[in-house]
C-alpha cells in the first residue's frame, strides 16, 4: 500500500500527557483521538494500542513513551503518552525534552501525588514552556470544595516550580467518560483541547542553521535499511541529502537520507521540531544508535572526552 503523504497546511505543535502512575494519562490520550476522530481530525487510537510496551501489558501501566498525532480546527499535533512509573523517569525526560507544551493529568480523587509533583519539577527542568491541567475522574467526587481543593494544590504547585499557578488553564473531566462516548465529558475533552490550542504557544522553529537531530530510537525494515528516529533541532531534511552520523564512536560516518517518514506518512522535507524517521543508505542497525547525532557534514565537532 503506498503510503500518504503528510499535510503540512496546519503548525506543528509536540505534547504529551504527564502525570502520576495510574491517574489517567494513557486514558485520557485514549480519549482525545477518540473524540477528535469522531470530528474527523484523528485516527482512533484505542488504550490497548496506545498503551504498547510488552511490560506495560501485565502491570497496566505506560513505561515506553508512544506517539500518537491528531489535528485541531487550528493544528497538527505530535502527542506522547509518558509513563508514570517512577522506574522509568529517564524514558519520560526523552519523551518530555520534546514537548512544547504538556497536559498533566491529576485524579481528583486522589490530588497532587508524589510523582505529579516529581512531573512538574522535571517539566521545568527540561524546559517545557506552559502546562495544561486536566482534572480527571471528577465523575468520583461528590463534594464540590473536593474540587476546589484539588484545583489550588495543583495551582500552588505550578507556581511553586515557576509555571504560571493563576493562569494556567484547569479543566475538570472524565476521560473514561470521554472514552466512552458521553456527551457531557466529550464536551470537556474538547474544552481540553481549546486550552491547549490556545495555552500552548507554537515554538519558534530554528530551520535556518545547518540539520542536526539527536537519535532516539532505531530499527531496521526488511528490504528497505536501517531507521533512526528523533526529534530534528535544527535546520531540514530532505531526501538525497547526504547526512553524517557523530558520537559515541562513530567518527563521522557518512550516509544519505533515502525516505523521511512523520506518523508512517511520507514527508517532502522534515523540519526543526518534527519527530521523524530517517531512513539511511548502508546503515547497519548495529552501527547507529540512542545518544548518537545525526548532522549536516561538518557542521558538527565530536568531542572525544
Amino acid at each position: 500500500m503506498a503510503k500518504e503523504k503528510f499535510d503540512r497546511s496546519k503548525p506543528h505543535v509536540n505534547i504529551g500527557t504527564i502525570g502520576h502512575v495510574d491517574h489517567g494519562k494513557t486514558t485520557l490520550t485514549a480519549a482525545i483521538t477518540t473524540v477528535l476522530a469522531k470530528k474527523g481530525l484523528s485516527e482512533l487510537r484505542s488504550f490497548d494500542s496506545i498503551d504498547n510496551a510488552p511490560e506495560e501489558k501485565e502491570r497496566g501501566i505506560t513505561i515506553n513513551t508512544s506517539h500518537v498525532e491528531y489535528q485541531t480546527a487550528n493544528r497538527h499535533y505530535a502527542h506522547v503518552d509518558c509513563p508514570g512509573h517512577a522506574d522509568y523517569v529517564k524514558n519520560m525526560v526523552t519523551g518530555a525534552a520534546q514537548m512544547d507544551g504538556a497536559i498533566i493529568v491529576v485524579a481528583a480523587t486522589d490530588g497532587p501525588m508524589p510523582q505529579t509533583r516529581e512531573h512538574i519539577l522535571l517539566a521545568r527542568q527540561v524546559n517545557v514552556p506552559r502546562l495544561v491541567v486536566f482534572m480527571n475522574k471528577v465523575d468520583l467526587v461528590d463534594d464540590p470544595e473536593m474540587l476546589e481543593l484539588v484545583e489550588m494544590e495543583m495551582r500552588e504547585l505550578l507556581s511553586f516550580y515557576d509555571f504560571d499557578g493563576d493562569n494556567t488553564p484547569v479543566i475538570q473531566g472524565s476521560a473514561l467518560g470521554g472514552l466512552n462516548g458521553d456527551p457531557k465529558w466529550e464536551d470537556k475533552i474538547m474544552e481540553l483541547m481549546d486550552a491547549v490550542d490556545n495555552w500552548i504557544q507554537l515554538p519558534p522553529r530554528d530551520i535556518d542553521k545547518p540539520f542536526l537531530m539527536p537519535v532516539e530510537d532505531v530499527f531496521s525494515i526488511t528490504g528497505r535499511g536501517t531507521v533512526a528516529t528523533g526529534r530534528i533541532e535544527t535546520g531540514v531534511i530532505n531526501t538525497s541529502d547526504e547526512v553524517q552520523i557523530i558520537g559515541l564512536g562513530a567518527e563521522g560516518r557518512k550516509s544519505v537520507v533515502t525516505g523521511v517518514e512523520m506518523f508512517r506518512k511520507i514527508l517532502d522535507r522534515g523540519e526543526a521540531g518534527d519527530n521523524v524517521g530517517l531512513l539511511l543508505r548502508g546503515i547497519d542497525k548495529d552501527e547507529i544508535k540512542r545518544g548518537m547525532v545525526i548532522a549536516k557534514p561538518g557542521s558538527v565537532k565530536p568531542h572525544d572526552h
